[in-house]
């Protein structure tokens, strides 16, 4: 059991995260799921599980397409939100990804940096070994993770601007072996500050990650068009593991 609170428990379950990330463009989510379709030959029919799946924008989009989904994330407004698009073949869960998974599919997404958030490198060793436990034979696991060196080259320490209404302050830093980002805002006089954190996972860590769960890097690609990962280059790392 994880008792103590993380970051991510209290920062994703709020209305003000969607407000900063509204900029998440449905088009180039679309076109990486298309292209990931037809690069893995998913067939319609075929089970896919999206972990996290916030509102459910990835897999409303994959069931429209003919397949049978799964999202499932930690937080409850989100999962709430998502729910109202449930059919026979799309269902919308409360779960942990630290947590066994229940069902098993062709197909598991982790998607927008959703891994690496927590402390220790085995919590992240344990999440890529639930994942493998719940694929169906030759089925895959995809991780969309940041490309580390870039960010690292590329940091903005602060910066401020305005959505809906809510001015936020963002400032950025590298501590620990984390990316740590800050966000202040005040709404209705009420001043908030959340934090996300998420490990510097360079290439070479999540090739001992899979190592460790027996899992073989198949592919690797640094953005949604799945052209080839470049170190200095790509804005993600894009992993495709069996």
């Amino acid at each position: 059991m994880h008792n103590k609170k993380e970051w991510f428990q209290d920062w994703f379950d709020t209305p003000y995260y969607h407000t900063l990330y509204d900029h998440r463009n449905d088009d180039e989510a679309k076109l990486f799921m298309e292209n990931l379709i037809d690069f893995l030959q998913l067939k319609q029919s075929d089970k896919i599980l999206d972990l996290p799946c916030g509102k459910g924008r990835h897999a409303v989009f994959l069931n429209e397409k003919g397949f049978d989904v799964v999202g499932a994330d930690l937080s409850v407004n989100s999962i709430d939100t998502a729910k109202s698009f449930e059919n026979n073949t799309l269902r919308f869960s409360n779960h942990d990804m630290r947590q066994s998974l229940s069902g098993k599919y062709n197909a598991i997404f982790n998607l927008f940096t959703s891994f690496g958030y927590f402390n220790d490198d085995q919590t992240n060793i344990n999440v890529l070994e639930n994942f493998k436990k719940a694929l169906l034979p030759n089925g895959y696991i995809v991780i969309d993770f940041l490309n580390v060196k870039k960010v690292e080259k590329e940091l903005i320490p602060k910066e401020e601007f305005t959505k809906n209404g809510i001015t936020f302050l963002i400032t950025k830093h590298i501590a620990n072996d984390f990316i740590i980002k800050d966000i202040y805002f005040e709404v209705d006089g009420k001043p908030h500050h959340f934090t996300e954190k998420v490990q510097c996972l360079h290439l070479g860590k999540l090739y001992e990650f899979a190592e460790k769960t027996n899992l073989k890097i198949q592919n690797i690609f640094g953005d949604y068009d799945l052209t080839p990962f470049d170190e200095n280059k790509s804005d993600r790392l894009i992993l495709i593991l069996q």
